[in-house]
């Protein structure tokens, strides 16, 4: 029987995370495709899911987790002529749910993607748009600019790194460890700052004063929220896409009232919500073409079976690794 992974109660991944038995999905309907998943990451918002801490409102239990992946289809059904047996597809776009063997998912916003490492692909749904989005969405990219990002350790870290590149911008990663600096200086980075309360002087000595960043990108809330603020330039924005602190976004209303400095949010799922078929395709295409040619690589340290569930997620939560821990449920 095909396995897959939910949970009945909130708490910590690892401690309520059920595997679970189900029936066969059967045969594809009309308009449908049955899809055998080949890999599936562990993200930072799959465990605050578990927690109850993601999105505006804790989800009705049980909940089927697992936000992005990978999979090639099996069967096609009745009106499906865009996809055939053995393309490989991204599974986002069947919802939630699918750290799972099998899933059956409507085909009609699947598309085959072009050959290149499954793993890779399977991270490709998630933080690499995260992260092009913030970049290129609340200040226009130009030549030589900086950009602040904490949590540069993080996947979609990573993928602002290798990203900004591409788009010409000087990018500044601030990190907790030290240890963490030579790993990201050799990914790309050009600069790597651990935190701290001078944070905004570092910034300034690396930039110049008059070419602070314009846009701060903030993956922890809290203090981390407020010094990524007062690193960026008059009228900078800082972008928001976690709590990894806990905390709620702090920030100085001196900042805000007398150096124009905002605060925005980004979340994925929103744009997924109001983005045209054809600004998906426009995105993906992008990131794919990066994915295929190396640009884009973020590092694996575990895969895991369905049946390691509780171990893939302690891994996962574990600070200090070094790559993405991903579910591999039919190897």
């Amino acid at each position: 029987m095909p396995q897959a992974i939910r949970f009945s109660r909130f708490g910590k991944a690892h401690d309520v995370a059920e595997v679970i038995d189900l029936p066969d999905p059967g045969a594809p309907g009309e308009g449908e495709v049955s899809i055998d998943v080949e890999a599936a990451p562990i993200n930072p918002a799959d465990l605050l899911q578990f927690e109850g801490k993601y999105g505006a409102e804790p989800p009705p239990l049980p909940v089927w987790a697992g936000g992005e992946g990978v999979g090639k289809v099996t069967a096609v059904g009745p009106g499906v002529t865009h996809l055939k047996t053995g393309d490989r597809v991204m599974l986002l776009f069947a919802g939630r749910g699918n750290w799972r063997q099998k899933v059956k998912a409507k085909a009609g916003k699947l598309f085959a993607l072009p050959p290149a490492d499954a793993l890779q692909l399977a991270m490709l749904t998630v933080n690499p748009p995260t992260a092009w989005l913030m970049l290129t969405q609340f200040v226009a990219p130009q030549e030589g600019a900086w950009v602040i990002q904490n949590a540069g350790n993080s996947g979609v870290g990573h993928s602002v790194i290798k990203l900004a590149k591409t788009l010409g911008l000087r990018s500044i990663s601030v990190v907790r460890r030290p240890d963490l600096i030579d790993d990201l200086t050799k990914l790309g980075a050009d600069a790597v700052l651990v935190d701290g309360p001078d944070l905004a002087a570092r910034v300034a000595a690396i930039t110049g004063k008059e070419a602070r960043p314009k846009l701060g990108i903030d993956a922890v809330g809290g203090e981390g929220t407020r010094r990524i603020g007062q690193s960026l330039a008059d009228g900078g924005v800082v972008v928001n896409y976690g709590l990894l602190s806990g905390q709620p976004c702090q920030m100085d209303a001196g900042e805000v009232v007398f150096r124009d400095v905002s605060l925005r949010g980004f979340w994925l799922a929103r744009w997924f919500a109001t983005a045209t078929p054809e600004q998906m395709r426009e995105t993906y295409g992008k990131l794919i073409g990066l994915i295929a040619n190396g640009t884009i690589h973020v590092e694996v340290e575990a895969t895991y079976g369905l049946a390691d569930a509780a171990k893939a997620l302690a891994h996962a939560a574990r600070e200090g690794r070094r790559g993405k821990i991903l579910f591999t449920p039919n190897s």
